[in-house]
């Protein structure tokens, strides 16, 4: 049974069920994410003991945002869909990931999964070296990649093929607006003579995107180029601390057999879906133990 025959043999209330959002169960999700965000920025300006220590957990918590902007581009991290939408925005700004051109990347990712000819993420291999493995995981070509999509878009040039045309100009706008926005936040960092976002957002986001790099990997690397969402994604098992940083995205060949599904409902659609996952994994760690043991040299 593939992804979509089970998902249609679902009885009707269970659907139902599992489809329910909830402003309370995102609104507590969001203010644990962005309250350690926000006590460790604090505690970074304020200069405590060993600070620089904290630079790698601040950087982990503002990356893993990238978990909530994936959440809140499908609009089920909370009921109310402006939420959705403002939150979505507020974290892509956080993480250089415009949300509106994200969210037409993300959906044809998701209608297009592991098809090399179609799907978006594959547009970049998955690594296949040491040398590709050591460059992915630096976070660097993402970074200049998030780069370069903000400035072509701002200038009205995307080429996109999976942006239609009556979206590109609300792209352009919102790249325009972000990279106004940081304009704004650099020149009043300057003015002010503060290091702050240099040390609590900046440098901190620099250190964490390896660990995005080396999460989001699990997700669909090494899975079948095939249509089946039990086959070619991963769900990855671990511990509860992760879960709730990543947004239970670990649950991650659920998401993509039934999208809809909300990130607090996931654990029970999981427990529907387990005996049919073909492709799971206990811990990123014994993941990427596999992982590099196949890579060439």
């Amino acid at each position: 049974m593939d992804h979509r025959e089970f998902v249609a043999a679902l009885p009707r209330d269970t659907k139902q069920k599992l489809t329910l959002k909830s402003d309370r169960k995102g609104l507590t999700a969001l203010a644990v994410h962005l309250g350690a965000v926000v006590l460790l920025a604090i505690l970074i300006g304020l200069r405590v003991p060993l600070w620089p220590v904290l630079l790698v957990p601040q950087g982990i918590l503002i990356i893993f945002l990238f978990t909530a902007l994936h959440e809140t581009i499908h609009r089920t991290a909370f009921k109310t869909a402006w939420i959705n939408d403002a939150v979505a925005h507020l974290c892509g700004f956080l993480i250089l990931l415009p949300a509106d051109w994200f969210r037409y990347f993300h959906f044809a990712h998701h209608r297009h999964t592991q098809d090399p000819e179609h799907d978006p993420e594959l547009a970049s291999p998955k690594p296949e070296t040491w040398r590709q493995f050591a460059w992915h995981v630096s976070g660097l070509p993402i970074w200049a990649f998030h780069v370069s999509t903000l400035v072509r878009n701002s200038r009205g040039q995307c080429a996109d093929g999976f942006v239609p045309a009556s979206g590109r100009p609300k792209i352009t706008r919102e790249a325009r607006r972000m990279l106004v926005g940081y304009g704004v936040l650099a020149a009043a960092s300057v003015a002010l003579g503060s290091s702050l976002l240099l040390f609590a957002w900046i440098v901190p986001a620099l250190l964490g995107q390896p660990f995005l790099r080396l999460y989001l990997l699990a997700e669909h690397g090494r899975c079948a180029f095939v249509a089946n969402m039990f086959e070619n994604t991963r769900t990855t098992f671990t511990n509860r601390l992760v879960r709730r940083l990543a947004w239970n995205m670990p649950y991650h060949a659920e998401h993509h057999a039934f999208p809809g599904v909300p990130f607090h409902r996931l654990p029970q659609f999981h427990a529907l879906t387990r005996a049919h996952l073909m492709e799971t994994e206990d811990g990123y760690w014994r993941f990427h133990e596999k992982y590099v043991q196949a890579l060439d040299g």
